[in-house]
């Protein structure tokens, strides 16, 4: 606990001073509740006041955080975290839990449970998606694999590959050349959506579309996979595509039916569970939010949901508001009505 026997912490709060925030925090006894300097919340009275050096020592001291100026700050503090691990040196390596907790001034607990909360991934997750942008602009550059191992600042290759799997189906080599050698394969076919397009490539299916017009489908298509080889393809000699179009016209469960999907670990995590919620069962964003360990992820649930490649697939359809209304759908409201009544 921190002396205040000048008064100037004192005055620090009584002015509401945020220039002062990060040097200390202060907490009230009758309600064992802590501000940073410059909170808008009452003032409390001077003998209740005490002082600490920062949120884990007011922590360590049985207080807890306040709800209004640490909401507001919050997202400040994870935003600075985050710059700091995407402007890290890669010689250096990337700054652990522990620094970051406490660059924060929270415990390495409540830091991890706030960033969590605000970015819906863990700083670890955070840090391994960084490590692979880096990957993927190196090779794009012109490394060479190893050279942009390295440069990632990854230990050895494997952990780089594993972290391209997850963002591409890319293998490093075609990232560096330009994706020249990939191709995708499609077909578009008319449903009670409309047109779907399935597409596909060497490795599962890739996406599911659903529009009006099959041209502006296509045209979708290519701007998604702009440095891959487009091709049309016939359903009937498409197996995967045959049975992706099968399944937006009648779902049924397509376990068995491979996906080739990349997205955030945020979004991956939402379209797992997306992918548990049973056919003719619904589940609200909030619901989903708190199924993946981010209860306060709801908005950030509902952009993974307009984020999804593969519709009827990956069932973004059955996530639905809190109040029962059915909420926004990639591909148009109508059709997200249509394919729940249908189930």
């Amino acid at each position: 606990m921190m002396n205040d026997s000048d008064g100037r912490l004192w005055n620090a709060v009584c002015g509401r001073d945020y220039r002062m925030a990060g040097r200390f925090v202060y907490a009230v006894r009758t309600t064992g509740v802590y501000c940073r300097p410059g909170c808008a919340s009452r003032r409390p009275r001077r003998e209740n006041t005490e002082y600490f050096a920062g949120a884990a020592e007011a922590e360590a001291a049985g207080c807890r955080a306040c709800r209004r100026c640490w909401s507001d700050s919050r997202r400040a503090l994870v935003e600075a975290a985050c710059r700091r691990m995407a402007s890290s040196d890669s010689s250096e390596g990337m700054p652990g839990l522990a620094e970051l907790a406490e660059e924060a001034g929270l415990s390495a607990n409540h830091f991890h449970r706030v960033f969590r909360m605000t970015t819906g991934v863990t700083p670890l997750e955070f840090a391994s998606a960084v490590r692979s942008d880096r990957f993927l602009a190196g090779l794009e550059a012109g490394l060479s694999v190893t050279e942009a191992v390295y440069e990632a600042g990854y230990s050895s290759p494997a952990r780089a590959y594993e972290g391209l799997r997850k963002r591409t189906s890319l293998r490093p080599s075609e990232v560096r050349n330009g994706a020249k050698r990939k191709t995708i394969w499609y077909a578009c076919a008319e449903c009670f959506l409309g047109v779907v397009l399935a597409a596909m490539s060497e490795r599962g299916i890739c996406a599911v579309l659903l529009g009006d017009n099959p041209d502006e489908l296509v045209e979708d298509l290519r701007r998604r996979f702009h440095s891959a080889r487009i091709e049309a393809a016939v359903p009937e000699e498409c197996e995967l595509i045959r049975r992706a179009l099968a399944e937006v016209r009648e779902p049924s469960g397509w376990e068995g039916l491979p996906l080739d999907i990349s997205g955030t670990a945020f979004q991956c995590r939402v379209w797992k569970a997306l992918r548990e919620v049973p056919r003719g069962d619904r589940a609200t964003y909030r619901q989903i939010a708190e199924k993946i360990g981010s209860p306060k992820a709801s908005r950030a649930v509902a952009g993974a949901c307009a984020a999804n490649p593969a519709a009827v697939l990956i069932p973004c359809h059955r996530a639905v508001r809190s109040d029962g209304a059915l909420g926004g759908y990639r591909w148009g409201a109508e059709r997200k009505r249509r394919l729940l009544e249908r189930e």
